[in-house]
């Protein structure tokens, strides 16, 4: 593959920084494995990602241009029919032909992370559509496709389960990143028999902050990770109570660290959508004992997949709800009680040896949280040693799949 060109798809560049440590792992290790390869990516904000990751990126699809974006106005409904007609579709033609131009080159086109086999805040007609759309000019193309280790399901929308049966049925190669996704996709009627389980992409790094963590004088330090959770399918106004439960029972849940004497640092996933919960969580903190002063959260400073990692290298325990907030601090060996939204983060943890120490977000139980969470730090060593061989499992797992994918 000396010369040719490796072309990334996903949601990439869009401040989620557990897409871009997916990116960052699948591109070391195959620079690794494939020193002479030329690399680029095809994701929702070139600028960012091309910055972030040193590699030449183009945009995935008007629809997710900045000006797009600022642009949307309401109209009447005849107004709208028209402008799909005469604006939309001679423009979405034209995407077809400079995605077509955009894969010239291409030896391999390359799926991977960022939620795209399940309808979690994705609807058919946008990230779905685009994985279709790219997956059948890659073929076009002649370029190899591959999925490699991806999440799946659930997929609510007929269409979206559609639309996803089709691109995949198109992949010269297909791995998921756990048993779950494989068997989803077998239940919503694709065949997966030929088809492999690996771990999550991101056990293929070896983070620089992986060991002891960093005590704030002689507190344990434990790592909150909050996110901007609104449910999975709720409507707006169900959303934001939602969100404000979520809000009280993990404020809830500090203050019972702090007046314990823990050290609690406030960690994010998303720096486009988590700054509200860490200010909401703060905010509720002080109207609930405005009398506190010294005992606050820590809200360390995080711009980059390496500083959140940076970040829980520093912790003796995590509790966090987004994914990869827990995905990273296994990968660092750190004992996490996980707050689950989705299939993903039970199957993740039932992996590693952990299944007792999650609970559903959407039924959180402080009591229970505060349970589990002792129980966990009096077992600490022990999970510690499990997830430091379950580390190296996977991350042989992985070297495995990637010398496979190099020959393809």
């Amino acid at each position: 593959m000396s010369g040719q060109t490796i072309t990334f798809f996903g949601n990439f560049g869009t401040q989620n920084l557990g897409n871009e440590y997916t990116l960052k792992a699948i591109l070391e290790n195959l620079r690794k494995h494939l020193p002479e390869a030329r690399f680029k990516c095809i994701c929702t904000d070139p600028e960012d990602a091309a910055v972030r990751h040193r590699i030449p990126a183009v945009l995935m699809s008007y629809r997710y241009g900045k000006a797009f974006r600022s642009s949307g106005t309401r109209s009447g409904t005849l107004p709208r029919l028209l402008r799909r007609v005469l604006v939309r579709l001679p423009l979405e033609l034209m995407e077809w032909l400079k995605a077509f131009r955009a894969l010239q080159g291409t030896r391999m086109l390359v799926m991977t992370g960022t939620g795209m086999l399940g309808d979690f805040g994705i609807g058919p007609l946008d990230l779905h559509y685009e994985i279709l759309k790219w997956s059948m000019l890659a073929k076009l193309r002649r370029a190899k496709l591959l999925f490699v280790s991806v999440g799946a399901g659930p997929i609510a929308d007929p269409l979206s389960r559609w639309i996803v049966k089709r691109a995949i049925a198109l992949a010269d190669y297909r791995s998921y990143r756990d048993a779950f996704s494989k068997d989803y996709l077998a239940r919503i009627g694709f065949d997966t028999r030929q088809d492999s389980v690996y771990p999550d992409l991101a056990f293929s790094l070896d983070p620089q902050g992986r060991g002891p963590s960093e005590r704030d004088g002689n507190g344990r330090v434990v790592g909150v990770g909050l996110m901007d959770y609104y449910g999975s399918r709720s409507t707006s106004g169900r959303g934001e109570q939602v969100y404000r439960r979520y809000v009280e029972k993990m404020t809830e849940f500090v203050e019972w660290l702090l007046d314990r004497g823990y050290v609690v640092h406030l960690l994010i996933g998303d720096l486009a959508y988590d700054t509200r919960v860490r200010q909401d969580v703060q905010r509720r903190l002080q109207e609930r004992n405005p009398a506190r002063a010294n005992a606050r959260p820590v809200e360390p400073p995080i711009s980059s997949p390496e500083d959140l990692v940076a970040q829980l290298a520093r912790t003796d325990v995590v509790v966090a709800t987004r994914f990869h907030n827990i995905l990273l601090a296994l990968m660092l060996e750190k004992p996490v009680v996980a707050l689950s939204y989705h299939e993903k983060i039970a199957s993740l943890m039932r992996g590693v040896g952990l299944g007792e120490f999650y609970q559903d977000v959407d039924g959180l139980d402080v009591q229970k949280l505060v349970d589990q969470f002792t129980s966990l730090e009096r077992n600490a060593a022990a999970a510690t040693s499990i997830l430091g061989r379950k580390r190296e499992e996977y991350r042989r797992a992985l070297d495995e799949q990637y010398a496979a994918i190099c020959t393809i």
